[in-house]
């Protein structure tokens, strides 16, 4: 009876395990020189997979169901679409030339690509896979934003050093903002509210009010032990909470740590060798970070604000989105 009890026990024991491991989330990330995906399975923070994809992969975002990876191909000029499921690749959407980065209306239909080489944005139905219009913006856009209640999509444009206010109702054009020296990512706060844009050249962040587009507040980052010129803010991720904003710093190697409230610099976290855009876990309890030139993901912990893992994946890591 004993032996058959423990046999229980450990069957038991060993499903829990297996059901763990099936629930555990998946870390994508894009690999630019590889043209390739790399897998990490959150729980055991190993790389379980590596997945051909088009040519120089950089900006991935999921669906809001999180059923499709939409993948920005910038060298095949093509925006892949890949069944998270089955991880194939189903469609490709006409994105335009030299697609970067992108943002997803909230009704989860109408795609948003800046195209660095014509100085435009694509909007796509990704349903019809048909272009919705083509809008003119400045010089290099890159940085792509959708405000939470679907109203605006933001573009930034690294050489006219401008964010572009588009009104999703007519994909207008209706205003511009001007703003530091490359800007190169936006992020909407949780509630739409703010608007932080993120200067590579420059070396800041501006906070912008929503509403009337004034600036709240521009950060300035001062790491001891690191030259100036190394600051350069790209990703910015802001936490559901409202408690963090979260800056990855480039080649300063470290990601700023932002009370979202007070606008006041809470700590530097090193990281790996220029770090470039991240992405929060389901639970938002870890931010994950992608470096560049030490081809490795920092895992933040952020509850404690450490670092508690690098893993290494391809060659040049890019994007990188975090499935439940």
């Amino acid at each position: 009876m004993r032996r058959t009890l423990l046999s229980c026990a450990l069957l038991s024991w060993a499903l829990l395990l297996a059901a763990g491991h099936a629930a555990a989330s998946t870390a994508w990330v894009s690999n630019e020189k590889d043209n390739s995906l790399s897998l990490i399975d959150m729980q055991t923070l190993q790389v379980t997979d590596t997945l051909p994809v088009g040519q120089r992969p950089r900006g991935l975002l999921l669906s809001h169901d999180n059923t499709l990876l939409y993948i920005c191909a910038s060298d095949s000029d093509r925006v892949q679409v890949m069944d998270v499921a089955t991880r194939k690749i189903i469609k490709e959407l006409p994105s335009g030339k030299d697609p970067e980065q992108f943002a997803l209306h909230p009704n989860n239909r109408w795609l948003y690509v800046s195209n660095e080489d014509d100085a435009l944005v694509t909007v796509i139905d990704t349903e019809t896979s048909k272009v919705l219009g083509q809008i003119n913006v400045g010089v290099e856009p890159e940085g792509m934003a959708v405000s939470p209640d679907g109203k605006w999509a933001v573009n930034t444009s690294e050489t006219t050093n401008m964010l572009h206010w588009i009104d999703t109702s007519t994909q207008t054009l209706t205003d511009n903002t001007l703003v530091d020296q490359r800007p190169r990512f936006v992020e909407f706060n949780p509630d739409g509210s703010q608007l932080w844009a993120s200067a590579e050249i420059g070396g800041t962040v501006t906070i912008l009010d929503v509403a009337s587009r004034k600036v709240l507040k521009t950060l300035t980052f001062q790491i001891k032990g690191v030259h100036p010129d190394k600051v350069q803010p790209v990703g910015i991720k802001l936490s559901a909470d409202g408690k963090y904003g979260f800056v990855a710093l480039g080649p300063a190697n470290h990601v700023a740590v932002i009370d979202a409230k007070t606008f006041e610099i809470v700590d530097y976290l090193l990281v790996g060798r220029r770090v470039w855009q991240m992405s929060f876990t389901p639970d938002q309890r870890q931010l994950l970070a992608t470096n560049g030139v030490s081809g490795d993901v920092s895992v933040i912990d952020v509850d404690s604000l450490k670092v508690t893992k690098s893993v290494k994946v391809g060659r040049y890591p890019w994007g990188v989105v975090v499935t439940p």
